[in-house]
């Protein structure tokens, strides 16, 4: 795609970076509404009267929209305009955020997500294509790592401000904060350079049709490994086939229909028709690389941004607001390293930095298997959750702009595209898998430790379903107990094993994900050895 580089950045245009505050903000946008809604599920179960799985449906509704038309968003702002089709589905996120703020019963809630998550749809890949419109060397770098911190920024407001208005206020009024960000993104967007659209782009609807199926169950099949079971069908399953669980059969599927949705594509290349996406933005090894390494960056930050949570508010039995303060460290750092690494790109290649982040990544984690405790607020923890901070925020930066850099300006709709649907599905991968990993290993830890312990005697096993262990808390546990023959000392030892296969479990799902992100070392080695303010031209 490239050939020839410009490392002449004094001869840029340099731009006022008032547009890209309107861009800053639409990260922000997106990002702080799908925050508020994990704590803003206890107030609509009691508002709407239904129970959390119900409640939790706006979250898995938002994803799955967004994840399932990414990419045909991608190609109408092509064809439509990116700035006129920005500012319009600004308006629908401010519409979205007015149906949670008034909604008279959950449907209204879900629904209203629904509309957010074909929005932000477009919105994922406009933010890219306006950046590249918009910036060019140093500050497309600059303006490309404030997304990443725009993600962390919002994170940390949403459970602060949630967690506090929904303490004393309710959880509706978090959504009059999200219709106030869309209201100013709009006036900010008049300061976008403008343009028109390609009229003669069209939309392959079979692409469009397979890659959007396939997102949908591949993202259903893995947020559902733990509810329906990863292999055997368990009982929150709706169906099974021959004892074999729903979730990895949609897996298969989903992965099949993806294959479909590429040999369709590149069939259609060949042709010389319009493709939903241009494969020729991952027509490299580099670029591939950067793929992988982003797939994996965003896993391993949902899997610890679900670990932690699961231990404060589940097993601690701590209040959201209490996760946030503990998760404040990781956060904070993921969000000045990812605004702060741009000022490394002139000494340092991609290559070289993804290689030294996954490696102080991977070093912060097998750190916290060693130092982690059931007390968050502890200095090496909080070490080790700033290092992997480091790691991480440097890395969504980094691979992010390498996508961009090594694309032509007019294809940045179609790297925002696969941005987005990368970081959806790697999303839902990081959390569903660590979830199952987490409760395999406590499973079979506990399995391992009432066999070996003649102080749980098997007449009081078989009072207990060891079939469905979960992460609970120590008062859970006291209760289901307390419907059993156990004694007292009983109960005690019971308690206190449990707390110690908690811990061995976190501290060994700590170290697969270490290992993983140890693997993705050889991704970041293919990573360009150009430096990112060399911007490729041609």
């Amino acid at each position: 795609m490239t050939t020839t580089t410009s490392t002449m950045p004094g001869l840029e245009e340099r731009r006022s970076w008032l547009p890209m505050v309107g861009l800053f903000l639409g990260q922000i946008l997106m990002s702080f509404n799908v925050s508020a809604l994990p704590i803003s599920i206890g107030g609509m179960v009691s508002d709407f009267g239904v129970p959390p799985t119900v409640a939790g449906s706006t979250i898995v509704i938002y994803g799955l929209v967004v994840a399932a038309l990414v990419m045909t968003g991608a190609k109408l702002g092509q064809r439509l305009g990116w700035v006129r089709i920005f500012r319009v589905v600004v308006v629908v996120f401010a519409c979205s955020s007015l149906m949670m703020i008034f909604s008279p019963s959950v449907g209204w809630a879900i629904a209203g997500q629904a509309l957010a998550g074909a929005a932000a749809a477009i919105i994922v890949p406009a933010l890219v294509a306006l950046i590249a419109e918009n910036y060019s060397g140093d500050q497309q770098a600059t303006a490309i790592g404030s997304l990443g911190s725009a993600r962390a920024l919002a994170g940390v407001s949403a459970f602060l401000i949630g967690g506090t208005l929904g303490t004393l206020v309710g959880w509706r009024p978090v959504f009059w904060i999200v219709f106030a960000i869309a209201v100013a993104v709009f006036a900010l967007s008049f300061t976008l350079r403008s343009d028109r659209g390609d009229s003669s782009i069209t939309i392959d609807v079979v692409a469009a049709f397979l890659i959007g199926i396939a997102i949908m169950v591949l993202t259903l099949g893995f947020n559902n490994l733990n509810a329906w079971g990863a292999f055997f069908a368990g009982p929150g399953a709706p169906f099974d086939l021959g004892g074999i669980s729903p979730a990895p059969m949609l897996i298969v599927v989903g992965i099949i229909l993806g294959q479909a949705f590429f040999l369709w594509t590149r069939r259609r290349i060949r042709e010389g028709k319009v493709p939903l996406v241009d494969l020729s933005v991952l027509g490299s090894g580099r670029e591939r690389a950067a793929v992988y390494a982003m797939f994996i960056v965003v896993a391993l930050e949902a899997a610890l941004n679900f670990t932690v949570p699961l231990y404060i508010q589940v097993v601690q039995g701590r209040t959201p607001f209490e996760t946030s303060l503990a998760m404040m460290p990781f956060n904070i750092t993921v969000f000045i390293t990812a605004t702060l690494i741009v000022r490394f790109y002139k000494r340092f290649s991609p290559r070289t930095i993804g290689i030294a982040a996954f490696t102080l990544a991977t070093a912060a984690l097998v750190w916290l298997s060693f130092v982690v405790n059931n007390n968050w607020e502890t200095l090496p923890t909080i070490i080790g959750l700033v290092a992997f901070g480091i790691g991480q925020g440097a890395l969504v930066t980094l691979v992010f702009n390498v996508l961009v850099t090594s694309a032509p300006a007019e294809l940045a709709g179609d790297v925002g595209s696969i941005r987005g649907s990368t970081q959806n599905l790697a999303s839902a991968v990081g959390t569903a898998v660590v979830g199952a990993l987490l409760v395999a290993l406590l499973s079979v830890g506990i399995g391992r430790a009432v066999v070996e312990h003649p102080a749980l005697p098997p007449e009081l096993i078989a009072q207990v379903d060891l079939d469905s262990v979960n992460f609970v808390s120590n008062d859970d546990l006291d209760e289901v107990l307390a419907r059993t023959d156990a004694t007292a000392e009983q109960i005690d030892y019971a308690v206190q094993l449990n707390e110690e296969e908690r811990l061995r479990a976190l501290k060994m799902g700590l170290l697969i994900l270490a290992g993983i992100s140890a693997l993705a070392i050889l991704p970041a080695s293919r990573l360009p050895r150009y430096r990112p303010h060399e911007i490729p031209v041609g």
